[in-house]
């Protein structure tokens, strides 16, 4: 670690057998921020990164951004750039099938704090969801 640089910590709720596997749908994606110029044939593929670097340039973001900025039709784009290894994919995190819902047990320790209830919807919500509607 040097003086200037910024880290993010990532907490993750784990049943405790200490390993993670992905699961579920891929969401959260971002651009890799070494990449050059890398020629791209999909018309969509071109226009979609142009929308990313234009908002979010290699911030991440999840598919509902795109969504919000009025973005259709993306999904086989959106492919096109993570196989081209421009954009990198983030699914979730599991250690054991439905883990996710063991989630549930931390709500109230973590939405404690007033500020923690956004992130904790933001997150939790669209698992639920998935979960209802499986």
């Amino acid at each position: 670690m040097e003086e200037s640089e910024f880290y993010a910590i990532e907490t993750f709720g784990s049943t405790g057998k200490g390993y993670v596997r992905e699961d579920l749908e891929c969401s959260h994606y971002m651009k890799k921020f070494d990449v050059g110029h890398i020629p791209l044939r999909l018309p969509r593929a071109k226009q979609l990164l142009a929308t990313i670097n234009k908002n979010f340039s290699t911030l991440a973001f999840c598919i509902r951004y795109l969504d919000r900025l009025g973005e259709t039709k993306y999904l086989m784009a959106l492919k096109n750039l993570c196989d081209s290894d421009i954009i990198q994919p983030y699914p979730p995190l599991c250690d054991t099938k439905g883990s996710y819902l063991k989630l549930l047990g931390l709500l109230a320790s973590v939405a404690s704090h007033s500020a923690m209830i956004p992130l904790v919807l933001q997150i939790l919500l669209p698992i639920l969801q998935k979960e209802v509607n499986l």
